[in-house]
């Protein structure tokens, strides 16, 4: 793909998904979250295996690793949110 496809992809899923959260009720606000962990859980895989396969390449190990890092922020970020969500609805 050249970069003007690429650009406009991205322009794309940037608008779409503002549009689709910004129409997502606070009650389903929870559910939207926990499935938001689920995928950054299969991002934080992908950057592992991307990690991993390195080789001999000190850039792509070293950008491996930064994926790795801002995935694992990513979930254990979104569990904490979910977790002070669901905590909303305890009985008191």
């Amino acid at each position: 793909m050249d970069f003007v496809a690429q650009l406009t992809l991205f322009v794309l899923a940037v608008f779409l998904g503002f549009e689709l959260i910004s129409k997502v009720p606070p009650t389903l606000h929870t559910p939207l979250m926990s499935g938001s962990n689920a995928i950054s859980g299969i991002t934080l895989v992908g950057a592992l295996l991307a990690a991993g396969h390195g080789g001999d390449s000190q850039t792509i190990s070293i950008l491996g690793f930064i994926a790795v890092t801002l995935a694992s922020i990513n979930v254990v970020g979104g569990f904490m949110v979910t977790n002070r969500m669901l905590g909303m609805f305890k009985r008191k």
